[in-house]
């Protein structure tokens, strides 16, 4: 099963399991049965036993030849698959937006600067943690490519200068040489 067809299918059994007023969607509900068992068989839905089939079939009154519901795997994949950004970031940013490259290590330090935003007293531009997990890595450079606005980029210094304080100046310093822009400590 196609990924893409995969997760569109979990996400119609999530939405009739929800509606549903016994949990499990039916035979009936539209389904392709062919999928459903796919997708049992890549654990990301249960198939009901001939014993919870025969109370459905009591329920509904009439046969339930079979029955569905998400997992946990189920849900947790669509939850995953959701949050993901578009890839790349806008299809074509508008002029507020300026390539950035980033080596590996750079994109190291901004994963960890964005993953402490709601702890952090001075926290990433709006957006930032976006862009990053939108970052796609060329495998000719071997960079990650992303677009920031200057907003944005500023943040990145300061997420750098963070590394840079820590430990390891290399990051902040190939940034201020590659993109002109560096932070300054507050005196």
């Amino acid at each position: 099963m196609k990924q893409a067809a995969a997760l569109e299918l979990l996400g119609v059994l999530e939405e009739r399991q929800e509606t549903a007023e016994h949990g499990w969607v039916l035979d009936v509900d539209g389904v392709p049965r062919e999928g459903v068992l796919k997708a049992a068989a890549s654990g990301l839905v249960e198939l009901a036993e001939r014993d919870e089939r025969a109370e459905l079939s009591a329920r509904v009154g009439r046969p339930v030849r079979w029955a569905v519901r998400l997992t946990g795997q189920g849900r947790d994949l669509l939850l995953y698959a959701r949050s993901q950004p578009a890839a790349g970031g806008p299809a074509s940013p508008g002029p507020e937006y300026r390539l950035v490259e980033l080596m590996p290590s750079q994109m190291d330090v901004l994963r960890v600067f964005t993953g402490l935003a709601d702890r952090l007293h001075v926290p990433p531009a709006p957006g930032l943690d976006v862009r990053v997990r939108a970052a796609v890595p060329d495998r000719v450079s071997g960079r990650w490519r992303l677009y920031l606005t200057e907003e944005q980029m500023a943040s990145v210094t300061y997420g750098l200068w963070l590394q840079k304080m820590a430990g390891s100046a290399a990051e902040a310093n190939r940034f201020s040489r590659d993109h002109g822009i560096a932070h300054t400590s507050a005196t």
